[in-house]
Order: C-alpha cells, then structure tokens, then sequence
C-alpha cells in the first residue's frame, strides 16, 4: 500500500468532511448552540463560512497524518 497515496486520500476526506458537516449545520439552522468538542479540539473552527475552510485545513492534516501512520502500520503487519 502506497502510504503517500492512502495519506492524501485520507486528507482529502478529511477535508471534505469538516467542511460538509459546518456547511451542512448551517443550512439546517443547527450552527448555533454550546461548543462542541470540535470546536475545542480544532483552534478556529466553528461552524460558519469562515470556520469551515479553517476545519478543511485541519481535517486534511490531521487524517492524513493518521491515514500515513494506519499505511505505515499495515505495510509493516504485512511483512
């Protein structure tokens, strides 16, 4: 398994989902209420415009460090 490979998958999936669940809590009027532990976990996200490319940014990292790390783990189980 090509670790750069699945790292990018993951970081663009990881992208696209922070930035789906803002926009989705948005168009549903649900944005506003307590925080939340993304809010806490992520410095700047929130759900609003501005928040949701801030979440993109973060969840691309951060599933792809995870995605590269699961990669390097399974080719090393694999051997």
């Amino acid at each position: 398994m090509s670790i750069r490979a699945f790292a990018l998958t993951t970081g663009i999936f990881g992208a696209v989902t922070m930035f789906s669940l803002a926009w989705w809590l948005i168009l549903t009027g649900n944005a506003e209420g307590p925080t939340t532990l993304f809010e806490r976990v992520y410095i700047g996200y929130s759900f609003t415009p501005i928040g949701s490319i801030i979440g993109a940014i973060w969840g691309f990292f951060d599933f792809a460090i995870a995605g590269a790390i699961f990669a390097w783990l399974y080719n090393k189980i694999k051997k």
